[in-house]
């Protein structure tokens, strides 16, 4: 039993992020690849020039491409390209951009505005996003609006439909703003919505794209992908003055290269999406478990008793609680969870519950005598 435990311990159950998740092996071969022989450095080398040819391509759109180490840099290098020190970002307030980046677009925009507007499964309400994008325009004693950033997929895993991102960029469009998606999770987007990249970005008018792929099997790079190429050479030099100009960029270049071929990238997020959708499936079967709204990208929220989510911590799972409120749980699924992964905690769980269970009615037959 201690080994087991043992065992447990160095090696948890995963379900706190995708990020969690090992590279792909098509991803680790392409590095390997890159490794021979040298290359110009700062992007100039012939691996990196294809890649933007080949996110030209796949996007339908000429598009100017900064590869960035962090999901971080890639959201708030794409704000700061769009906003001015004087200017606001209008976002959900549960966006990533305001939870989860530590001040970095406050940063990077040299003191611009988050304004956080509220909505339905994390996504902008729309009437209020159309107030907001003229409030105060003109008036020198307020921050002027200058760009939206949504998250596709949502922090909930929810995801904007097409119909919702054209509204969105309508509004934009009308109030002179800038348009940002926050891509961390772009491809289980996606595959959700089985229509193109396309479809999903510049033909709804997003000019900015933080295009994810680390949570989704890569090393650890993601690239900032603009429509309008009249951003790129102040996007040029704030890449480099944030430390983000790897001079070694072939490595960053053939891990994304490698990410896109042969629709890798739309493979990982088919697994991990139908990885969540099973575990839904699971919870909604076990007592004491509620499920949070349906599941459409990789990620599951659920609301369990305190005992069941201890009794699961003690069996060596591990997810985010509690940090929405009590009782709540968020599991994520990745492109390397497999159905044994899931049965397995689902297993678990329905032992837990049917313990619980068990006890309740064993307590309720002593106090009835």
């Amino acid at each position: 039993m201690k080994s087991q435990q043992s065992f447990r311990a160095a090696y948890p159950r995963g379900f706190t992020s995708d990020n969690i998740a090992g590279v792909s092996p098509e991803v680790m071969d392409a590095l390997v690849a890159c490794n021979a022989g040298q290359a110009t450095p700062y992007g100039n080398d012939a691996v990196s020039q294809r890649l933007e040819q080949r996110i030209t391509d796949i996007f339908e759109h000429e598009a100017s491409v900064f590869l960035v180490s962090t999901g971080s840099a890639a959201n708030a290098l794409s704000l700061a390209a769009m906003t001015p020190p004087w200017g606001s970002v209008l976002s959900h307030a549960d966006a990533h951009i305001n939870r989860d980046e530590c001040g970095a677009p406050e940063f990077f925009t040299d003191g611009a505005k988050l304004v956080q507007l509220g909505g339905d499964n994390a996504k902008l309400d729309l009437t209020a996003l159309k107030a907001q994008a003229t409030r105060m325009v003109g008036d020198v004693h307020s921050v002027q609006p200058s760009c939206v950033s949504i998250s596709q997929a949502t922090e909930t895993g929810s995801v904007y439909s097409l119909d919702e991102i054209e509204t969105v960029g309508k509004i934009c469009r009308d109030a002179k703003l800038g348009l940002h998606m926050d891509g961390a999770r772009f491809a289980n987007a996606l595959v959700t919505l089985g229509c193109s990249p396309a479809e999903m970005t510049w033909k709804r008018g997003v000019d900015v794209l933080s295009l994810g792929a680390t949570k989704n099997g890569t090393f650890g790079v993601d690239a900032i992908v603009l429509f309008r190429k009249d951003l790129a050479p102040a996007l040029a030099f704030r890449r480099k003055r944030a430390g983000q100009l790897n001079s070694k960029m072939r490595f960053f270049s053939a891990q994304v290269e490698a990410y896109l071929a042969d629709d890798l990238w739309l493979r990982n997020a088919q697994q991990a999406n139908a990885m969540a959708k099973a575990l839904a499936a699971g919870f909604s079967s076990i007592p004491g478990a509620e499920i949070l709204g349906e599941p459409q990208a990789n990620i599951l929220f659920c609301r369990l008793s305190s005992p069941l989510i201890q009794g699961l911590l003690a069996e060596g799972f591990r997810f985010y609680h509690d940090r929405w409120e009590p009782g709540v749980v968020r599991f994520v699924t990745t492109f390397a969870t497999t159905r044994a992964d899931v049965d397995d905690l689902l297993a678990v769980t329905k032992s837990l519950a049917s313990q619980k269970l068990a006890n309740d009615t064993s307590s309720f037959k002593v106090h009835a005598k």
